[in-house]
């Protein structure tokens, strides 16, 4: 068999509620993220970094950031990316202010500035949900934008309105500005990334997780059975704005360099990470990892394939892009609602059992 678990015995309670219970699954695991962290990196130039892996890293951060409001706890946002502005522009009031903080901490910082904003715009969830509160949070997408636009402090009086990363350094290694090396801030967005997925992953499995998913199912039942909705929604807002502020500080200082509020974070920056999540699978970790490979690299594969090697015209390819991500965000809302990643879970379970049928 391809995918064997027969032998695989479990002596505790503790090994059997593992992420990766079968050996073949944690071997697998640990050779790609030794592939990916200490391989890849210092063989990566400039187009695969900025086109690729960045891209990629970052949109799971903040995937799995609204995975974690919308997926487990049932709360629609479309704010994401008023919020990625949020940490966008505080990592940048940060980096000017005190030109000596390392990069690591200033974008850390951003993620709680985040929070507390997230907060903030999270208080309406305790009396709507579903619609209205979608609404509710898309009025905090257009109203961060207009403030980062409007409020000149915020850009430091510039007359462009621009903001633009300065050089900073990690440790003493160098990850922002032009003369930032590509296996430097592909490691730094990695290692982010690493750490925020484990982390979620053992949020969702605990007693806040459980919470959430309690409210998720029927919040009025939650209630009653003695889950506090204040707490599990706020938390939920807080946990995943600063996942999303991080995810923003990381797009502005290490990936584009420079970033226009009205550009940057539009409104269709927060359906990019919604679509990523709904392609990729609600209430999943995995399910964000996957939905934002999914959105990062069809871009590419179409630029690549119809621009490059059948020569057609780039707004052709773009028009067909959009067209394909339409049709399966309402396949998969139709067909399998918990995205790509329910697809390979069944998948699993069934090379489990290949060659017999069932």
């Amino acid at each position: 068999m391809i995918y064997r678990e027969a032998g695989d015995f479990k002596t505790t309670y503790k090994a059997d509620q593992d992420t990766f219970p079968i050996r073949f699954d944690r071997v697998a695991f640990w050779l790609s993220v030794f592939v990916v962290a200490l391989i890849i990196p210092f063989f990566v130039n400039d187009y695969w970094e900025k086109a690729v892996f960045l891209p990629f890293f970052i949109y799971a951060i903040a995937a799995i950031g609204l995975n974690i409001l919308t997926g487990y706890c049932g709360q629609v946002s479309l704010g994401t990316g008023g919020f990625m502005a949020v940490g966008a522009y505080s990592s940048y009031k940060l980096m000017t202010s005190f030109p000596s903080l390392d990069m690591f901490i200033v974008v850390i910082l951003s993620g709680f500035i985040t929070a507390a904003v997230g907060i903030i715009f999270g208080i309406p969830s305790l009396r709507i949900k579903g619609f209205y509160l979608a609404v509710a949070t898309l009025a905090s997408q257009f109203f961060l934008v207009w403030l980062f636009n409007k409020w000149e402090w915020t850009y430091n009086y510039s007359a462009t309105g621009q903001i633009t990363a300065p050089e900073r350094d990690s440790i003493g290694i160098v990850v922002t500005g032009a003369y930032s090396s590509p296996w430097a801030t592909y490691i730094f967005c990695f290692g982010f990334l690493f750490i925020f997925a484990w982390m979620a992953r053992n949020l969702v499995r605990g007693h806040i997780g459980r919470s959430w998913m309690a409210i998720r199912d029927m919040d009025i039942a939650a209630e009653i059975i003695g889950v506090n909705p204040l707490k599990a929604k706020l938390s939920a807002f807080a946990i995943s704005s600063f996942y999303i502020g991080v995810a923003g500080a990381l797009y502005f200082s290490v990936w584009l360099g420079a970033a226009e509020p009205t550009e940057a974070f539009s409104i269709d920056k927060s359906f990019d990470v919604l679509f990523m999540i709904i392609i990729g699978g609600l209430g999943s970790i995995t399910g964000s990892l996957i939905g934002a490979a999914f959105i990062v690299l069809l871009p590419v594969t179409f630029k690549t394939l119809l621009v490059g090697f059948l020569g057609w015209p780039t707004d052709i390819a773009e028009f067909i892009q959009i067209i394909l991500i339409g049709s399966l965000i309402i396949f998969f809302l139709i067909k399998e609602p918990h995205g790509i990643a329910a697809l390979w879970r069944t998948l699993k379970q069934k090379l489990r059992l290949w060659p017999f049928p069932h």
